[in-house]
């Protein structure tokens, strides 16, 4: 499984770092997947996560990697899409906001559950929610900051192909992302945290 993972995320970095669309928008938007990487090399030994978190991780991972060789705005399917569905921007980089609040809230609430750091399910859920938003919003700081130091090389990287309320729309998405990861995905994370090693604690109602 580890080896899968593996080449699965080398073969999409490589094939992303081949001939991308803007090489500066690339950098920007691969450097999560790759500091990701690091992390998780770290801890792989002391600290393994879940097969459910890797699985998700990796999948946000390719979305990083896709949109850093095409640019958010620019993805050929998405451009398909569009014309299919009549919308008048490419809405790749919304899937992207909506796993940035989707795959974040399960890391958050398995270190949470982990740490033993909450006792019951209504106090994790509220800052596993709270921390998603919160990520989100400091991600439009930072596209602001790179924006402010790029000057128009971070356009692409904006990605808001001059839709007023993106920023919004943004932080909306990865709200609705954490709470539907946690609707969907929480019993079958409690199963995986189960079979862990180390068992975590049992959370209150």
């Amino acid at each position: 499984m580890k080896f899968l993972w593996l080449f699965i995320f080398s073969a999409v970095l490589l094939w992303s770092g081949i001939n991308p669309k803007d090489q500066f928008t690339w950098f920007l938007e691969v450097l999560p997947a790759l500091i990701g990487i690091i992390v998780l090399a770290f801890t792989y030994k002391k600290h393994p996560i879940t097969p459910l978190l890797y699985l998700l991780i990796l999948c946000h991972c390719v979305i990083l990697m896709v949109g850093g060789h095409y640019t958010y705005a620019e993805v050929p399917i998405f451009d398909s899409l569009s014309e299919l569905m009549g919308w008048d921007r490419n809405n790749y980089d919304k899937v992207g906001h909506f796993a940035q609040g989707f795959i974040p809230a399960i890391i958050v609430r398995e270190i949470l559950i982990r740490c033993k750091a909450v006792n019951s399910k209504a106090w994790l859920n509220t800052f596993v929610i709270s921390f998603c938003l919160a990520f989100s919003a400091f991600y439009e700081l930072i596209e602001w900051w790179v924006a402010e130091l790029s000057g128009e090389s971070a356009e692409a990287f904006l990605g808001t192909q001059g839709y007023a309320w993106d920023t919004q729309s943004d932080m909306l998405l990865a709200l609705t992302g954490a709470i539907t990861g946690l609707i969907l995905l929480s019993t079958l994370h409690d199963k995986h945290l189960r079979e862990l090693p180390s068992k975590p604690s049992q959370l209150s109602q």
